[in-house]
């Protein structure tokens, strides 16, 4: 059994929020033009380091990131623990702020805020052919929900693996909405397995999912 520790939290930015920010974070906090785009980023990278602070007993001001890509060594993958076994991964959406930790694997986790965004246009950019199929067979009222559904367990998948935009979505088979979180195929040299998936409960109006790179399974707890 592999552990995963979900923490949820609100965006928020006060001043000891900002006080752990790194030299190069502060820079990227004071590029975010929106006031909600800053709360999320640096409640984001607190949560890390507090959390993380509390698994490893490093000190929090210890608690630093690298962000060197596994596939090509640049600077802009997701940001890492150098030197110890815990992994991590961040996501916001809307109002909500997560980071899931696990000890002995890579993770990945996505959250995002339903919105009345082109779903049918979006779903040739993300779903394989039959995916498409199953969110056109659903209710016209249910197919937000659906799309969404598949968009954050394939978002975890590609954050666990360190791929992000960079393998195509649609090479991505992932079980149907109403069906438990599991990886079906993938196609292409951007396959890896195994994989655990399984979704998390943001609260209504967001989907999420975390991915882990094992075939042990999943406990998941989901605080705050």
């Amino acid at each position: 059994m592999l552990e995963c520790a979900v923490h949820w939290a609100p965006p928020a930015d006060g001043p000891r929020m900002r006080g752990l920010l790194d030299e190069a974070e502060r820079r990227r906090y004071e590029r975010f033009q929106r006031p909600e785009d800053k709360a999320r980023f640096v409640t984001g990278r607190f949560l890390a380091r507090t959390v993380l602070a509390d698994v490893t007993g490093l000190p929090v001001r210890d608690i630093g990131f690298t962000t060197d890509c596994p596939h090509c060594g640049a600077s802009h993958g997701k940001p890492r623990l150098p030197g110890h076994a815990v992994d991590f991964s961040l996501s916001h959406s809307g109002d909500r702020v997560v980071l899931v930790v696990a000890e002995g694997a890579e993770v990945g986790v996505d959250v995002e805020r339903e919105s009345d965004r082109d779903v049918d246009r979006l779903a040739e950019m993300v779903l394989a052919e039959a995916e498409r199929d199953v969110l056109a067979a659903l209710p016209p009222d249910e197919r937000r929900r659906g799309f969404h559904a598949y968009w954050t367990r394939k978002e975890a998948v590609l954050k666990a693996t360190g791929h992000g935009l960079a393998a195509p979505m649609t090479a991505l088979h992932v079980s149907p909405p109403d069906e438990p979180a599991a990886v079906l195929s993938w196609e292409g040299d951007a396959a890896v397995s195994p994989i655990r998936l399984a979704d998390l409960a943001p609260g209504p109006g967001y989907a999420a999912s975390l991915a882990v790179l094992t075939d042990r399974p999943l406990k998941v707890t989901e605080l705050g």
